[in-house]
């Protein structure tokens, strides 16, 4: 309610917020779309070319007009995006891996947090941090760190370092994709076991894909199943960190941090992949869905760098990319020596 030569105007809240928001949605759009475009041209990854026009264009976005429009995708419409990601899973494509491929994959995440959380302890970082880095090399690269991020409590660099995570895993995928490939030829490996290779250890999905159908379409086929065992495992690792991180902060272990509840959009997911299994989503629903989830997540990107400056990333340190590193070798394997040990599904 205000004062407007002499008479009262009410100024209804909902519209205000709802129209607060335009100009930073409007911008994040803008990028995501200028993102999608340099992608295809270059062939680069879209998550990294929505990552640095944002970042280019973080001094627009800076002021208060587009705070909320960006705060809102980086925050709400990342959780529509990870609820949508369950509709490329079924339990039955996971189950025709057979348990002992899964148990190698489930291991191989299980492995690389607990070690993931062992060195960044060494290299003195933050236990969430470490979590953040970790999940995202385990599970599904810049999705996983996304999610993970949204279900930690709120710490003052949390922006800054998913940021720099999402940037470290792209490029690490990006050089897998070109890397492991060449290495399955040169040792004579089956194209099954390469993809099972690449599904279990390369972190985001459309390198993971690459990468397979570099050698053939079974290669392909079966990387994409691999790794679809991975990202329905994101479900229970995210709740896990959002209990284990809310209790250290009920504990007052993070002072600067406030209690994180756990994620529904977690539950959103395992919602979403419950109703795929069961086969009651349409094609057209499922497609629909994937579609909104790729979307969601470019857009949560370009927000995220929309909202972080070139400044904030320089303070990050070399410590977290050296951590990823280390995973990323380390994931890769274990991964492919724990395939060698168990018999691969039949043709």
């Amino acid at each position: 309610m205000s004062a407007v030569h002499g008479q009262t105007v009410t100024i209804n809240p909902g519209v205000a917020a709802g129209s607060g928001m335009l100009p930073g949605l409007a911008l994040t759009g803008v990028v995501a779309l200028a993102a999608a475009f340099a992608a295809e041209q270059l062939g680069a990854p879209v998550m990294l070319m929505a990552l640095l026009f944002g970042m280019a264009l973080q001094s627009v976005a800076a002021g208060t007009q587009c705070d909320a429009g960006t705060k809102f995708a980086s925050k709400t419409i990342l959780r529509i995006g990870i609820i949508c990601l369950g509709a490329m899973i079924t339990v039955g494509e996971i189950a025709g891996l057979g348990w002992p491929v899964f148990a190698v994959i489930a291991s191989g995440l299980l492995m690389t947090i607990v070690v993931g959380l062992a060195v960044g302890h060494l290299l003195g970082m933050h236990p969430e941090r470490s979590v953040l880095c970790a999940g995202a090399v385990a599970i599904c690269g810049a999705s996983a760190a996304l999610a993970i991020a949204a279900a930690l409590p709120h710490r003052q660099d949390k922006e800054r370092d998913t940021l720099a995570v999402v940037v470290g895993v792209t490029g690490l995928s990006t050089i897998a994709m070109i890397a492991y490939p060449a290495f399955s030829s040169a040792i004579g490996a089956s194209d099954q076991l390469a993809g099972l290779f690449f599904g279990a250890s390369i972190h985001d999905v459309a390198q993971v894909m690459g990468a397979g159908l570099t050698l053939s379409e079974e290669a392909g086929t079966t990387a994409a199943v691999a790794k679809l065992s991975r990202v329905v495992l994101l479900a229970p690792v995210v709740l896990l960190i959002g209990i284990v991180f809310r209790g250290r902060c009920d504990q007052g272990l993070a002072a600067e941090t406030a209690s994180a509840p756990i994620p529904l959009f977690v539950l959103g997911f395992i919602f979403v992949v419950v109703l795929n299994s069961l086969g009651v989503l349409p094609s057209s629903v499922i497609d629909a869905l994937t579609t909104a989830s790729r979307w969601s997540l470019v857009l949560a990107v370009a927000a995220l760098g929309l909202r972080t400056s070139l400044g904030d990333m320089a303070k990050v340190g070399p410590a977290l990319g050296v951590l990823l590193v280390i995973l990323t070798v380390f994931l890769a394997a274990f991964a492919w020596f724990g395939l060698q040990t168990v018999p691969l599904p039949s043709a």
